[in-house]
């Protein structure tokens, strides 16, 4: 079955710090990780195609994505960044598809999980950027934990236009194995049909050293029970993902995670969804 990973990062330290990535717990991740580190892993798991994503609130990282992506067969979109309260967000949009790579750019993204207000998303300026995203014909990922989905569902009911996808399924507290209140906010979240769900993430928000996939299955049957698999999309994470498990074994995961689906079914988890929500090329 060919795969999309709609969801993957890549850095260089000496081009960029990522100044999240801080004791001992991230020491695994606190180095350098290239589309070369990542092609054979995904391509021995049948991936086909690629999303990069954003880890920086930096506005000169997306430019560099956008380059990485115009030399490459494997990144097929780039979920990038740019100050959505700032003035002039349509121009700044406009001006990224300008540049190389420009065309691959599919969607922007912001680390909302670090806001201190829980209803950042509803601040008047953030809703004039978003409307610009929207206009752009581009989607909005967000990243979130629990106590804001409530605010996302909001932001997806007043911008109808615009499509949400939900990473890492809101961050549910998986290794407390605890389901509420997270599953009640991602269901009225997946109420909103302009919102489509990640699956990705999951490794890194259970217990990184025992995880099982039995533990992961509650949230994964939970957000495939609220968006269905035709909103529902494969992601690696990687390499945040090292922390607790290898490429492999995150798609080993989520293949024994969706085994029970329809081979159609299947193949909108792990191709046709993001194929379709970030207007990917056939490949």
């Amino acid at each position: 079955m060919a795969i999309i990973d709609a969801h993957h990062h890549v850095w260089d330290l000496a081009v960029r710090d990522q100044d999240w990535i801080t004791g001992p717990e991230l020491a695994p991740v606190r180095g350098d990780f290239s589309l070369d580190d990542l092609a054979p892993e995904a391509r021995a798991e049948g991936v086909r195609a690629t999303v990069l994503v954003q880890t920086v609130t930096v506005a000169g990282e997306t430019p560099e994505l956008l380059a990485l992506a115009d030399g490459s067969d494997l990144v097929a979109g780039v979920v990038g960044w740019t100050d959505l309260t700032a003035p002039g967000v349509a121009d700044t949009l406009a001006g990224l598809r300008e540049l190389p790579g420009g065309d691959r750019l599919v969607g922007i993204r912001h680390q909302v999980q670090g806001e201190p207000d829980p209803r950042w998303l509803l601040r008047p300026d953030v809703q004039g950027g978003l409307a610009a995203v929207a206009a752009a014909g581009l989607v909005y990922d967000l990243v979130v934990r629990p106590h804001q989905l409530p605010a996302a569902a909001e932001a997806a009911a007043r911008l109808p236009g615009l499509t949400f996808v939900l990473d890492h399924l809101g961050k549910p507290p998986i290794a407390a194995g605890e389901l509420e209140p997270w599953a009640g906010e991602v269901r009225a979240l997946a109420a909103r049909p302009n919102a489509v769900c990640k699956l990705s993430g999951m490794v890194t928000e259970a217990a990184w050293s025992t995880w099982s996939t039995p533990d992961l299955r509650p949230y994964a049957e939970t957000v495939l029970d609220a968006f269905g698999p035709d909103r529902l999309m494969f992601g690696s994470d990687w390499p945040v993902c090292l922390l607790a498990a290898s490429y492999a074994e995150v798609v080993s995961a989520a293949r024994a995670l969706t085994h029970r689906l329809s081979e159609g079914e299947r193949t909108a988890v792990f191709e046709g969804t993001a194929r379709r929500v970030y207007g990917l090329p056939k490949q």
